[in-house]
Order: structure tokens, then sequence, then C-alpha cells
């Protein structure tokens, strides 16, 4: 485990983070050119060596509901990598997900990503949301719905 030094020096070789003291010797790192609300990339790094880097809904994190993942036992290379994903995850344009579906009527659904809902669409209405992807495509093929190619 890295100390609360070496963590810091790390963070700190990303030049385009800035650093702001929060409470309890804690602290913070922002990404002021992220393009979204969000611009904190090390949330609470802890003189105990405890923090979170956010990391969104990145796949390859095992992150909280708030997308914080934490880096108390990352090592140099993890620390390092979770730092640049993040930063990448910030400066990169959002790409939502937009598939359409065909019901055994030919009725197109559209399916879509938004702000981490997953909804479907029948012309332009909603008819309903869900909290992941696959609760929304079982619900598609409960419907009889084929993904169009």
């Amino acid at each position: 485990m890295l100390t609360f030094e070496q963590k810091q020096k790390v963070i700190e070789e990303f030049p385009n983070l800035t650093k702001k003291e929060v409470s309890l010797k804690r602290l913070n790192y922002h990404l002021d050119e992220s393009i979204y609300d969000k611009t904190v990339v090390v949330q609470h790094l802890h003189p105990n060596g405890n923090g979170f880097v956010y990391v969104g809904d990145l796949p390859q994190y095992e992150a909280d509901s708030r997308g914080l993942y934490n880096i108390r036992m990352a090592s140099e290379e993890e620390l390092t990598q979770v730092i640049a994903d993040s930063i990448r995850l910030l400066t990169t344009p959002y790409e939502p997900v937009e598939e359409v579906w065909v019901d055994d009527r030919d009725n197109e659904l559209v399916l879509l990503e938004e702000q981490g809902a997953w909804n479907v669409y029948f012309d332009d209405q909603l008819e309903d949301s869900f909290g992941d992807r696959e609760e929304a495509t079982n619900y598609l093929k409960g419907q009889q719905c084929k993904k169009k190619e």
C-alpha cells in the first residue's frame, strides 16, 4: 500500500489536476478542463492513505453508487491508470447508445441510454425506463421485439 505522500506524488504528476484542501486534512484534486459538471478526479485523499477516484460507470472498476473507486490498496501503476482513465472520462464527449428494436407487428421502439438510465421510446413517447441495459433488453425481448440490424 502506498503512503499518503506517495499517492500525492503520483497524483501531482498529472499537471492538469488542481489540489484543494478539504476538512480533516483531506485533499481533493480537480480537473478544470472537465467538459462535465463533475470536476473532482481524486476525492478525500486522507493522511491514512484512503481516498477515491471518480470512475463513473467505467466497467473495469468496481465503483460505489457515486462512481467512486477506492484507492486505499492501489499500487503506483494502478493509481496512475485509474487517474488517467478518470481524466479521459471527464474530457471525452458522451456518446449515448441508441438502438432500434422491432416488434412482431413491425413497430419500431428505440432503446436510448440517457444520463445513466435506459429508456424505451415508441413514437417519441417514453414507454418505460430501466436502471441498466440488461433490464431494458429483457423488457424488449418480453415484448417480442428483436434488435434491428
